[in-house]
């Protein structure tokens, strides 16, 4: 009898090693845990609350306002996280992922906002959530129209398109207009200032300084611009301390050409989340994401967006950043990152916290966001690096940055002809890169070995 029953045992305990040995499903002690959490917090932090202060900046939307949108962002995307981490049903992929505000619906956002209000931005985010929750439950048979190279086409066309952006934050932006001195030399420094800090740290820096790079930068130029008694915390005084957000503040509006725009930019959000997920499998469990766990992620995007257009909160992403905190810090838990979302969340419900980056100078913001922006650009480059070595993907690429890039900096009359949707979608210029892209990639001919 002991013959026949000896195996069993060890047949458990092998098909349960695995299981309970899985860093991933781990939970280290609190006193170990809420530092990690803490360190995903400040990898991130700035990059979350930079979208919507952008946006409503760029708009002129009340001290006030501009607050809530920063305080929803953070409630929204420590909801998501969480989602993405525990997982509830198909949605999360159980991995150590950090969700955050996306930047690249920016390049998009800020043309519908000024054109036909933020109701309008947060209406095609609401559909465009959906249709990411479309693409993961079918990711096995649409990923092919998107391999790494429409992929990376994309997100450098955001990249570029952004960068003004963050020049004429850096030169003072509109209070700097109104005030008639902007693109100031001052200004300039300062920006500079933030730039070459965030660069020194995170290139020399170790540990912490060297991931928490761009939040160091950011709080050296402020305290410069402090300095010279350029912070006003008006809005902090006036901020309360605590508020429970009421969702549709801001209103859902349904304009065809903002839900197209945003649409094709959460397609090729997921992609890049998809990206993200792979390289937090292989970096800290080494290993190839499952399939399940992939689908799971887009589905937590779109879950995240749509979630966040109802509360006013813009679109939500995954956030690569985070993927250097586990690297290192070693530890894996998505336990651990469901905490930081947490204590997102609880973060989100005190309005003098969001209200604190309203205090932040244009000249500060925009020396932050040209660091992120430019490296927006860059992961665009290497995310389709790999396949630039024939002549079809150079002509691929080629066609596809003149369209892009040329419909996004071309005068109004360009387009004036066109129905005003159509205009919308060709002047983002992200629309027209990715068709072509997409076209060229499926109706070129592969090369042969003699033409690469």
């Amino acid at each position: 009898m002991s013959t026949e029953t000896s195996p069993r045992p060890d047949t458990a305990t092998r098909q349960t090693a695995p299981q309970e040995q899985d860093p991933v499903n781990q939970m280290p002690p609190l006193r170990k845990a809420v530092p990690l959490a803490v360190q995903h917090l400040l990898a991130m932090f700035v990059g979350n609350a930079a979208p919507p202060l952008i946006v409503a900046t760029a708009i002129g939307m009340a001290a006030g306002e501009v607050t809530l949108m920063v305080q929803l962002a953070m409630i929204v995307s420590g909801v998501t996280t969480v989602l993405q981490t525990i997982g509830v049903g198909p949605v999360g992929s159980r991995l150590p992922v950090m969700q955050g505000t996306s930047f690249a619906f920016l390049a998009v956002a800020i043309p519908i906002a000024e054109e036909f209000g933020i109701a309008a931005v947060f209406g095609g985010a609401f559909i465009a959530g959906f249709a990411q929750i479309f693409f993961g439950t079918t990711l096995r048979w649409i990923s092919p129209l998107f391999p790494p190279l429409v992929c990376g086409i994309i997100i450098l066309i955001i990249g570029i398109k952004l960068m003004p952006t963050a020049v004429e934050y850096a030169g003072g932006g509109a209070p700097a207009q109104d005030a008639g001195d902007f693109g100031s030399l001052h200004y300039y420094g300062i920006a500079a200032l933030v730039v070459a800090v965030t660069v020194i740290c995170n290139q020399y820096g170790r540990g912490l300084i060297s991931v928490a790079a761009v939040l160091i930068g950011l709080i050296s130029g402020y305290v410069v611009a402090a300095a010279f008694g350029m912070v006003s915390f008006e809005a902090v005084a006036e901020a309360d301390w605590f508020f429970v957000p009421q969702p549709m503040h801001f209103g859902l509006d349904f304009t065809s050409g903002a839900i197209i725009a945003i649409t094709v930019l959460a397609l090729a959000s997921s992609m890049e989340s998809i990206g993200d997920l792979t390289a937090v499998a292989r970096t800290g469990v080494g290993r190839a994401p499952k399939a399940r766990e992939l689908s799971g992620g887009v589905v937590a995007d779109g879950v995240g967006t749509s979630l966040g257009a109802l509360f006013g909160a813009m679109p939500n992403t995954t956030f690569s950043q985070n993927t250097g905190v586990i690297a290192l810090s070693g530890v894996v838990s998505r336990f651990v990152v469901a905490l930081a979302g947490g204590i997102l969340v609880l973060a989100g419900f005190i309005p003098k916290i969001a209200a604190l980056f309203n205090t932040v100078p244009y000249a500060v913001l925009g020396g932050s966001v040209l660091v992120m922006f430019s490296m927006v650009a860059s992961a665009g480059i290497q995310v389709m690096a790999a396949e630039l070595v024939n002549r079809r993907s150079l002509l691929t690429l080629a066609v596809s940055l003149g369209l892009g890039i040329g419909f996004s900096f071309a005068p109004e009359e360009a387009t004036a002809s066109f129905h005003p949707d159509i205009a919308l979608l060709l002047t983002t210029g992200i629309v027209p890169a990715m068709l072509s892209a997409v076209a060229l990639n499926a109706l070129l001919p592969a090369c042969a070995p003699e033409e690469t």
